[in-house]
């Protein structure tokens, strides 16, 4: 049950701390990039939603919103084409959510920040040692581990990403995985896994949430701040470590094709009739029906796209072991088997255990598709 008071009371606490950014506040930054009051608590709505909170919390949300320049960030890079940091970093129309980004106060950021060698590795070892307890570590990539530890070395001390990622992680208030890469392991992991990256989870003992994406949207790494912020403790979690307010459901619940996939109407090849009628793409690779996120109503570039929006399928990136086991990418799953953490073949809902060997579940996809294709033929 929620308490308001008690949320009330946690950012009252935190309205008088100072704030980490003394050059400016993120409702100036707001303001300076033409957003009005309106347009903020617009997104403050939506964001409540995204969380499945009550709309009376959006003038909390919107508070906490405000407030997110008092949570100090340590952001570490490992294993990974740093295109999770691109997703936020690099948008030719500022969002609400990438400015506020912009403004938490990021002690490290190897992307962003101006320090490097000696002064950057300087820079991270105070940002742990001042704010330790209270600051919110982020880590990017996949992460060499066992005799394939010094695969990463970084710095001028020639510290592993292993030995720099435990030791931020034994400090940090709370721990976000950020992208599949850093979540499961990623690319970097896919067989045969030359360099023994392993996700951040197999790092510490710490409970880590996982917000795994090829990149994660904006708002699913926002959200979490905002869920540590009102709250002050982690979001309830799916089976896989994922926010559920993220990654309860299925792509294929939500997708904007789903009636045609109910209707039998599916694109055949990349390029023919049903392609151009925005026909379900099943058939040419889509894996919706075993992938959990919110990629459709969240959407990509300024929030105006996505990939099946697009006309590819889904590829499943948010999944564990993704690259191995939704490959190829471009057929359907109908005769795969693929592992997960209960074993050979799970597709059940994010937070219980699989049901049985996914063949089945793909072999009763198939057969939907083609008895309703045969049905839609007769008609």
């Amino acid at each position: 049950m929620v308490d308001y008071n008690q949320i009330e009371s946690r950012l009252a606490a935190l309205e008088k701390l100072p704030s980490l950014n003394s050059n400016s506040s993120i409702p100036k930054a707001l303001e300076k990039a033409g957003f009005s009051r309106r347009d903020f608590m617009k997104w403050a709505g939506a964001m409540t939603a995204f969380l499945a909170l009550p709309a009376s919390f959006t003038p909390m949300v919107a508070k906490a919103a405000e407030l997110a320049d008092r949570l100090p960030v340590i952001w570490l890079h490992m294993a990974e084409c740093t295109g999770c940091s691109e997703s936020l970093l690099r948008s030719d129309t500022p969002t609400i959510d990438s400015l506020i980004f912009d403004y938490i106060s990021l002690e490290y950021h190897e992307t962003v920040m101006a320090a490097a060698g000696w002064q950057a590795e300087e820079n991270l070892e105070n940002a742990i040692e001042k704010y330790k307890g209270q600051y919110v570590l982020m880590v990017e990539g996949g992460i060499p581990c066992g005799d394939k530890e010094h695969y990463l070395t970084i710095g001028p001390h020639a510290k592993t990403g292993y030995e720099l990622s435990k030791k931020a992680s034994e400090n940090a208030y709370a721990i976000l995985a950020i992208g599949t890469c850093s979540s499961f392991g990623g690319i970097q992991a896919a067989r045969p896994n030359p360099s023994n990256a392993q996700p951040l989870s197999k790092v510490t003992d710490k409970t880590v949430i996982n917000v795994p994406g090829c990149p994660p949207s904006e708002k699913n790494i926002v959200g979490n701040v905002l869920q540590l912020l009102l709250f002050k403790e982690l979001p309830a979690l799916d089976v896989y470590n994922r926010p559920k307010w993220a990654y309860g459901l299925r792509i294929h619940d939500l997708c904007e094709r789903r009636g045609h996939f109910d209707a039998g109407e599916f694109v055949q090849s990349f390029g023919d009739e049903g392609a151009k009628n925005g026909y379900c793409l099943y058939k040419v690779g889509c894996k919706g029906p075993y992938t959990f996120n919110n990629c459709s109503r969240e959407r990509f570039n300024q929030h105006t796209s996505w990939p099946i929006q697009a006309g590819h399928g889904c590829i499943g990136c948010s999944e564990p072991n993704f690259w191995d086991n939704m490959g190829p990418f471009e057929e359907p799953l109908a005769s795969h088997k693929f592992d997960t953490v209960f074993g050979l073949g799970a597709d059940s809902v994010s937070d219980k255990i699989g049901i049985g060997v996914l063949t089945l579940t793909g072999v009763a996809i198939a057969a939907h598709a083609v008895i309703a294709s045969m049905k839609k033929n007769e008609e």
